[in-house]
């Protein structure tokens, strides 16, 4: 199951799951009442708040107005009440100015920063891209002094970043002793960087001139270089300080500050080989918490990554890398020591590709007004949090409207399908979804949301464990996928082509998932406009999934090919068993550690358990339908590189030429009461049904003037494109009371101190103490997956690693034998704690220097 990162106003997100029951989490770490989340070295801002029983139904809101507001002045409007909640978020350099004016805010670590790479090599024989070349690619990392960007821009408060996994995320503190060795092999130093660069470009072909400058076929060798000014304050001076650094090893830099809506037509909306820019100061953010984080290398590099933007198209890794990458993401392995060895070796290929290179884990501040409530996900924050639209609200009130400021809006066009990948758009579409399963805030893991429950059967031995009791786990020898789940489609009869017809001599997989939905679900759930949920809904995302990447089809797209070939690669099959109540069956080789993360619940959105889903908001089969029609006939594309391709307007649903277009092609629709993909849906869809979808559709954009028609708790309501605002109402038709998952608490993060000998004999037995407290109190034994210590010599070089012992609740002891100690030489050492607590999927590090003596 795989989840997307998104383009965020810093710079990109990622992908998650709907029970009409109304239980909602009853783990221990998430019972207590509704508050923000916070660090584990920052208090929360305000006590939690006890929310009573409501009849409510949608958010708990009547109104959110969504507004431009820039990141210097965010404060300020809080203080004089302009607006309510900055969820685009502040860097840690802003903490104290929060904190002074009294604002409460919610805490998040799943935001990166980095330099992306421009990898093409450029259409116009006479201009070098030097970053079409890896090795200058990996040089850079030399090149950039993360340290210094963290204490300069960060005020200290972020964590240098060298890989695509998170720096303080569990499986960093897996890796942790290859992840030190490697930090160390490239750590900042700029003479290194100057030599290889000079190195390749000399093979290139260029020269450098006698005033420093790298000079090709007579002319500067320039990068042109995107700087967004517009974020969180710090993105600005990180682009300023890179040019210097890029200037200091001859490149000539032209240097453009440029918003997210200004900036995105280009890296984004060119082909790279036109040369239009060379490096970007990207940025990215995750929507959920990411427990396996196998696929963040096909994700963040390869051209088969599910962003399916330019700059990934173009790259073109090491074979040994894209194989590496993929294997991972398709789950490749047998065991847990297999996986980890291949995530090592994944670690250091991905330094000689950079096509991004990582300069900060940063923490994001979303400050609030006190009279608001919010629910901040430990990785997405508030802003992009699947549950966030269910829990803010006004303190002790029901309704009211309340003013969300974000740093840009509408950088890209919006359509489910191909549209706009950035987190402060998302931030308001992520708000009109529902979807199959809930992320929890705090764990990543799963609840049911839609879904009633989940069967995973998974093959003997692969390492798949059960947390919550909605999902059941039981292992087989064989998982036979059965002759008649669908496993390819023929574009021409437009049917599903099952296995018995495909694989004759029979097909089998790793995984087989059994999702339930409540009997009741299609008479409760309704699209925004008053079209009731159908059978249909579920089978379009597979059926455009298909056609996409099929060259035969009407609607086919190039950019999709490679994420195809990869699902393809792993997808064995699916089922509907049932449609009362709705059962599918899923069957893959694709697998994640955890059962809850293993169930497929096709819904038609963005969400985990969506298997294949649109990738940027919900929608019916209806305007997907309406939409193909405008594809098939070249006037709109659903993506990016496919307008490009094709000189044609990118589709959007919620503004410009797109809205006339697509209303023609709904007239013809309505006269025709056209059922899409009549053989297969035509099962599932009359004509009467057909015609009513159709005249809902008219009748909701007559009524806000766009296409955008949701499934979640609010209503887009109105759009400004030029104003850059927008209005989300409450949707009272919402299945679920506003109240049903305000039980989310203070996420349980641990603290951990650390003590022992400050001098120890080289010899000699060493002890140490790790004490790990939750607010004071001993964190239980049974709370906490592991406690693992790394040992440092005076080099800085990993010489030792383990797992610390537990005495009692909330003491562990590390303790180094004579035969480690004896290779140690004098001097200062150091060792380092991580604590992987179960509660939260946070860990936390301490550390402890001291000194060697004969």
């Amino acid at each position: 199951m795989l989840k997307k990162r998104f383009l965020i106003a810093l710079g990109l997100l990622m992908v998650v799951s709907m029970v009409l029951s109304a239980c909602g989490p009853s783990t221990t770490a998430t019972t207590a009442p509704a508050t923000q989340a916070v660090s584990a070295t920052e208090a929360p801002t305000a006590a939690p708040t006890a929310v009573p029983p409501t009849t409510r139904h949608g958010g708990w809101l009547d109104e959110i107005n969504f507004s431009v507001v820039t990141s210097d002045s965010a404060v300020t409007q809080l203080k004089a009440g302009a607006i309510d909640i900055y969820a685009g978020g502040l860097a840690a350099n802003n903490l104290q100015a929060i904190k002074d004016a009294g604002l409460n805010y919610g805490t998040s670590n799943g935001l990166y920063y980095d330099m992306m790479y421009n990898p093409a090599v450029f259409k116009d024989p006479n201009t070098l891209n030097p970053f079409s070349d890896r090795k200058i690619r990996e040089a850079t990392n030399w090149l950039y002094d993360r340290n210094y960007i963290n204490q300069e821009m960060y005020a200290g408060g972020a964590l240098p970043k060298w890989f695509p996994i998170q720096t303080n995320g569990p499986e960093y503190a897996d890796l942790a002793d290859v992840a030190r060795g490697l930090e160390a092999k490239y750590a900042y130093n700029p003479d290194k960087a100057k030599q290889v660069i000079s190195d390749e470009m000399t093979a290139m072909g260029a020269t450098l001139g006698a005033d420093g400058k790298w000079q090709y076929k007579g002319k500067p060798v320039t990068i042109i270089f995107l700087v967004r000014p517009d974020s969180d304050g710090t993105r600005k001076p990180q682009g300023d300080y890179i040019t210097k650094q890029l200037e200091s090893v001859g490149f000539t830099v032209d240097e453009q500050y440029k918003k997210a809506s200004e900036a995105s037509p280009i890296w984004i909306g060119t082909d790279p080989a036109d040369g239009k820019w060379g490096a970007y100061t990207s940025a990215w953010s995750s929507t959920a918490i990411s427990r396996d984080e196998k696929d963040m290398f096909q994700q963040m590099y390869l051209p088969t990554s599910v962003q399916g933007i330019q700059p990934f198209l173009s790259d073109k890794p090491d074979p040994a890398f894209q194989k590496l990458g993929d294997d991972l993401a398709n789950a490749n392995f047998k065991s847990m020591d297999e996986r980890r060895q291949m995530m090592a070796q994944a670690l250091a290929l991905s330094f000689q590709d950079s096509l991004q290179v990582w300069l900060i884990d940063g923490k994001n501040f979303a400050p609030y007004s006190t009279k608001v409530q919010a629910t901040s996900d430990l990785a997405a924050g508030i802003e992009t949090a699947q549950v966030g639209p269910h829990t803010i609200r006004f303190i002790g009130q029901e309704g009211g409207s309340l003013k969300w400021g974000e740093p840009d809006l509408f950088a890209d066009p919006w359509n489910p399908v191909g549209g706009d990948n950035w987190t402060f758009d998302h931030a308001a579409y992520g708000m009109t979804q529902d979807g199959g399963t809930m992320y929890d805030p705090y764990t990543g893991l799963l609840w049911p949301l839609r879904v009633e429950k989940g069967d995973v059967t998974v093959q003997t031995g692969l390492p798949v464990t059960k947390t919550l009791d909605w999902v059941t786990l039981n292992t087989a020898d064989t998982i036979t996928v059965p002759a008649d789940a669908n496993v390819d489609w023929d574009v021409k009869t437009q049917k599903f082509i099952t296995a018995g017809e495909k694989f004759p001599n029979g097909l089998t997989a790793k995984v087989k998932s059994v999702a339930t939905y409540p009997a009741d679900l299609f008479d409760k759930v309704k699209w925004q406009d008053g079209s009731p949920l159908s059978v249909a809904d579920f089978l379009m995302p597979m059926i455009l999934t298909f056609e996409q990447a099929n060259k035969d089809s009407t609607i086919y797209d190039a950019s999709t090919a490679p994420a195809f070939e990869q699902f393809m690669s792993t997808f064995k099959g699916f089922k509907i068993t049932s449609t009362n109540p709705l059962t599918i069956e899923w069957y893959t080789d694709y697998y994640a550690r955890d059962a809850e993360l293993n169930v497929y619940t096709m819904w038609p959105g963005t969400y985990a358990g969506a298997a294949i889903s649109y990738g940027y908001g919900d929608a019916g089969w209806d305007m997907i339908a309406i939409s193909n029609m405008a594809v098939a006939n070249n006037e709109l594309s659903y993506s990016s590189d496919g307008a490009d391709a094709k000189k044609i307007e990118w589709m959007s649903w919620i503004g410009g030429p797109s809205l006339d277009i697509l209303s023609k092609h709904l007239a013809e629709a309505q006269s025709q009461s056209l059922i899409p993909f009549a053989p297969t849906l035509g099962q599932y869809i009359t004509a009467d049904q057909a015609k009513t979808r159709y005249d809902n559709l008219a009748a909701w954009y007559k009524a806000h003037g766009h296409y955008w028609v949701g499934d979640g708790p609010y209503i887009l309501d109105k759009v400004f494109l030029t104003e850059k605002t927008l209005t989300l109402k409450n949707n009272p038709d919402y299945v679920d009371l506003a109240d049903r998952w305000s039980n989310f608490g203070e996420p349980k993060l641990a603290d951990a101190a650390l003590d022992g000998p400050g001098q120890v004999k080289i010899g000699d037995q060493a002890v140490f103490d790790v004490n790990v407290t939750f607010k004071g109190a001993p964190y239980p034994q049974a709370e906490i997956k592991q406690v693992k210590y790394l040992l440092y010599d005076a080099t800085g070089a990993v010489v030792n690693s383990g797992e610390a012992t537990a005495v009692a609740d909330g003491h562990y002891q590390v303790t180094l034998g004579a035969d480690v100690t004896s290779k140690l030489t004098a001097g200062s050492d150091k060792i380092e704690v991580a604590v992987i607590p179960l509660p939260v999927s946070v860990p936390t590090f301490t550390s402890l220097d001291f000194v060697t003596v004969p």
